[in-house]
Parts: structure tokens; C-alpha cells; sequence
């Protein structure tokens, strides 16, 4: 467990803890992992981890369940959550590049239109 992560994603909260902080039991955090809806770190000797991201999802799997969804549910909105943070993030991204592009290509030009002037000025 590197200190490297992101303080949202490093893993510092125990099963107990973690359950503590979301109100649920550890068995119930141990059935999201085993249903593939929490991946916490583990330690070198398999000791969960979680981090505050995680205590984040599991509130999420948590409102999901009051609104009515099943777990099978909860899986598939929580794919398509993270689907739709990834595409936004790519449009960003687009966007921040086709300015950056925008820019570039606009400064070019001013600057080859004003030696283009210089040039043509008789001396």
C-alpha cells in the first residue's frame, strides 16, 4: 500500500471501521466484494482495506438499494455511472484540446501575417 495514492483512494479503513462509517455490517461489505460492487485493497496479508472512495460507493449501493434496485441492478448502474464520468472526462478532454488546437493555430497565424507585413514593407 503506497503512500502514492490519492487520499480519496488509498485504503486506510479496516472492515470494521468502514462498516462502522456506512452504518452496515461487515458481512454486508464482504457480499458487495463477493458480488463484484466494492474492490478494496488489500495488505500484503489480505487484510481489506478501505479507502474513502470506497466508503463513497458503498453509500451509493446503499441509496440504490432504498430506491427498490437489486444488487444485479445496482451493478449495472454503477457501470454505467463510471461509463458516463469516463466519456464526459474524454469530452474534456476533446474539447480542452480542440481550444488548446484552436489557439495554436490562431497565434500562427497572426504571427506569420505580421512577418508576411515586415517582409513586404520596402526598407
Amino acid at each position: 500500500m503506497g503512500g502514492s495514492l490519492p487520499d480519496g483512494e488509498r485504503g486506510v479503513y479496516g472492515i470494521s471501521v468502514a462498516a462502522d462509517l456506512v452504518g452496515m455490517g461487515p458481512q454486508t461489505l464482504r457480499l458487495y466484494e463477493a458480488r463484484g460492487l466494492l474492490e478494496p485493497a488489500r495488505t500484503d496479508g489480505g487484510t481489506r482495506r478501505y479507502s474513502a472512495n470506497d466508503l463513497d460507493r458503498i453509500r451509493r449501493i446503499g441509496d440504490l438499494l432504498e430506491a427498490g434496485l437489486n444488487l444485479a441492478g445496482i451493478a449495472m448502474v454503477l457501470d454505467l455511472e463510471a461509463q458516463n464520468v469516463q466519456l464526459q472526462a474524454e469530452k474534456e478532454d476533446q474539447q480542452w484540446a480542440k481550444t488548446t488546437s484552436q489557439r495554436t493555430t490562431r497565434s500562427r497565424k497572426g504571427t506569420s501575417s505580421n512577418n508576411e507585413h515586415r517582409s513586404a514593407r520596402p526598407r
